[in-house]
């Protein structure tokens, strides 16, 4: 709770010292403080959704003046202060600011499509394709180099945080027609950046008035993810694009303005102040135009580059997110909970929803805006290529949604949603991998139960993944091969696409495609942007289309003057690099190249950074099961280690079944206590490993029955 409250004000450098001084500077500059003293000042402090944060406040100021100081306090010499209002807005705008992708996507784009020309963004698939899955509605210049240097500060800033970033979720929700019982089941994980203390905190509150189990973010009063025996909901990231960049035109007479609607105007210009521990304060100053915040030399960019400036919706438009979740949570029916959603404006989100009745339902939840067709929101915008500063916002029912379709099911894996407006949303959708296999399981089968969704969610097949490595097999000339290399191959074609800690498929497929990605992008880009690109979704949506992909302008290595390479040189080039890695790695033997000795997780604590006090603080490692994009999806990074660490996954598993609710299943990656002291800091990490269960329980009798203590509070 600390440390995210700390995030949007600048406070990080106050704890962790002057490596983080650059992460405080780029989140000042964002103006998350400033929107929320802003939201703040303008709240009805009488309605009942503040009366209720207050009295979360009181509660957890009475722990801060009162309770036992945490181990994390005496380590970083920080000292406790009271919580308020503008700390619960300052969290949830960095909730909403880990969700967006445009924020490190849109100026690498704009500098690979100045540096190297347009041909090599329309390989890319950085626009929707009409042939992946997508999720139905149903209703009743010179070339520039400050892209990169902006992504650089992105990339850099939020790798130093260590806390979780928002990247993904799976869900899916049931009608009664596709269950064996006639009732609704529910499921939802939200992919989440690893953590410890875990994301989610849960508290199943009942009162005369309120019932609700619900999954709680550090510092947020209300539940994110919830359910009663009436409704259930939960949500994925929308992926929908909300963060934009201007190249500003500053007046060549006098740098404090740039231009405007063919005028000049003055820039404002915002003095902050940074707390650094161990040493003196920092006091940095930036500009700001009407798109918000100029960025050039908040990060110590190149002086003279063109001014850039981003514009993210949560801090431009009025903030009423708060607000939606106080009455998602509180809804009792499926009309009183589609009235919350137009309150979401940022982040995007997919709210997923299901209840006792009967009902299902998906809605892609945020402010939309009619983008004109001359305007590519992948590119940062200039002065021939960008929207009226009036943005036409479209109604709530215009997002795309799907309440009780024919078909019997809704679902989202931040795949591309159909439209409802007759445009496509641009936004950052993650490839069709995991929606192809939902689909394709769900699709044939109308007697589900909770335990068969309990194994769907743990699912580690990629029909996707299977079908790009046999277009890898099939397109390498086997003749002339040694028995060495047609060794390796026979092991992957007989691969069935399952990353089981025991499978060896999964290995090589994982190890060629990253040789693959090097050797087709890294010769053009080179190592910082190479590396940039693999942290995008535009990387995720790229891999299978680009393999299939016969010709394209990546394939020639640029370093080789005298030689055009194509695809079947890449692929096998990368493919003996690929097994010469392995072999070093685990020798010749191909038995010996198991997943489990490349694919583990490790739960990190800020403080688990001091390898003194790793072991104390960090949770695990260990070898897992599944990989990227697949349902069961353990994310990790690229990079030429050939290990995958991974560093995001289910934050959560749920399974809520409305013909036995009190039976309900849930598990969380490591444990309900953030004291490293405490049995349950890590009494769950074990069972999600081994994909296992608990139930949450709702029946008072048992509840009683089996509780180890009873805490009364007295007025």
């Amino acid at each position: 709770m600390e440390l995210l409250r700390r995030i949007g004000s600048g406070g990080l450098s106050e704890v962790f010292g002057k490596d983080l001084i650059g992460t405080d500077k780029f989140f000042l500059s964002l103006g998350i403080d400033e929107a929320s003293e802003n939201t703040v000042s303008k709240l009805d402090m009488n309605s009942e959704g503040v009366a209720i944060i207050n009295a979360y406040l009181d509660g957890l100021n009475k722990y801060v003046e009162e309770g036992p100081t945490p181990i994390e306090f005496y380590l970083t010499g920080i000292e406790k202060t009271k919580f308020t209002i503008t700390d619960v807005y300052n969290t949830m705008g960095y909730m909403a600011f880990s969700f967006a992708m445009g924020h490190k996507t849109d100026p690498l784009l704009s500098n690979i499509h100045n540096k190297l020309g347009p041909a090599y963004i329309n390989d890319l698939t950085i626009y929707s394709d009409t042939s992946t899955v997508w999720i139905q509605n149903y209703r009743n210049d010179a070339v520039d180099s400050v892209g990169n240097s902006v992504t650089a500060i992105v990339t850099k800033a939020l790798a130093k945080l260590n806390l979780p970033l928002f990247e993904g979720s799976n869900s899916w929700v049931l009608a009664p027609a596709k269950t064996e019982k006639g009732k609704v089941i529910f499921a939802n994980d939200p992919h989440i950046g690893f953590a410890q203390p875990s994301v989610w905190y849960e508290a199943h509150l009942e009162t005369p008035t309120y019932s609700k189990y619900g999954y709680h973010i550090a510092g947020i009063p209300f539940p994110v993810l919830g359910h009663n025996r009436d409704i259930a909901y939960g949500m994925t990231m929308f992926e929908n694009d909300d963060v934009d960049f201007y190249y500003e035109e500053d007046n060549p007479e006098n740098s404090n303005q740039y231009r405007l609607n063919g005028a000049w105007k003055d820039y404002e210009s915002v003095m902050k102040t940074i707390k650094v521990k161990d040493s003196t304060d920092v006091e940095f100053s930036f500009k700001k135009s009407i798109h918000d915040p100029i960025l050039n030399g908040i990060a110590n960019q190149i002086e003279g580059e063109r001014p850039i400036s981003m514009y993210w919706v949560y801090t431009q438009e009025e903030n009423t997110v708060v607000d939606a979740f106080y009455e998602i949570s509180h809804a009792t029916n499926l009309s009183e909970f589609t009235l919350a959603l137009p309150k979401i404006h940022a982040p995007g989100l997919n709210i997923m929803y299901g209840d006792a009745e009967g009902n299902i339902g998906w809605f892609a939840t945020a402010k939309l805006w009619q983008v004109p067709d001359s305007v590519n929101t992948k590119l940062v915008f200039d002065s021939m290529n960008r929207p009226n500063e009036e943005r036409e916002f479209l109604g709530f029912e215009k997002n795309p949604q799907a309440i009780n379709p024919p078909w019997d099911y809704v679902y989202s894996a931040n795949n591309q949603p159909d439209s409802i407006s007759g445009m496509l949303y641009p936004g950052y959708y993650l490839p069709e991998n995991r929606a192809k296999r939902i689909v394709q399981l769900l699709e044939p089968k109308n007697d589900w139960n909770q335990e068969d969704v309990s194994n769907m969610i743990l699912d580690v097949n990629s029909p996707v993944h299977l079908e790009t490595a046999q277009n890898l097999i099939n397109s390498i000339n086997i003749s002339g091969l040694t028995e060495r290399v047609t060794n390796v191959l026979d092991v992957l074609e007989a691969w069935d696409g399952t990353y089981s800690l025991d499978n060896i498929g999964g290995t090589i497929y994982t190890r060629w495609v990253y040789k693959i990605l090097e050797n087709t992008f890294k010769d053009e880009l080179g190592t910082e942007q190479f590396e940039q690109l693999l942290s995008t979704h535009i990387l995720k949506r790229t891999i299978a289309p680009i393999i299939e992909m016969e010709n394209s302008v990546w394939w020639d290595d640029v370093n080789t003057s005298e030689t055009k390479e194509n695809r079947s040189d890449i692929f096998e080039k990368s493919l003996m690099e690929a097994i010469t890695s392995l072999e070093s790695d685990f020798g010749t033997d191909t038995n010996n190249w198991t997943w489990d000795k490349v694919h583990k997780v490790e739960h990190g604590h800020p403080i688990g950074q001091v390898e003194a006090l790793r072991s104390l603080f960090n949770v695990g490692p260990y070898p897992v099961v599944g990989t990227r994009e697949v349902i069961n999806n353990l994310g990790f990074p690229y990079d030429s280690t050939g290990m995958y660490n991974v560093s995001m996954g289910p934050s959560t598993r749920r399974v809520i079944d409305f013909s036995d609710v009190e039976n309900s299943i849930s598990i969380l990656p490591t444990g309900q206590s953030g004291n490293p002291f405490s049995e349950h800091y890590k009494d769950q990490a074990e069972m999600y490993i081994n994909g296992e269960f608990r139930k949450m329980m709702m029946n008072e009798e048992e509840i009683k029955r089996n509780a180890k203590s009873v805490l009364i509070f007295r007025k």
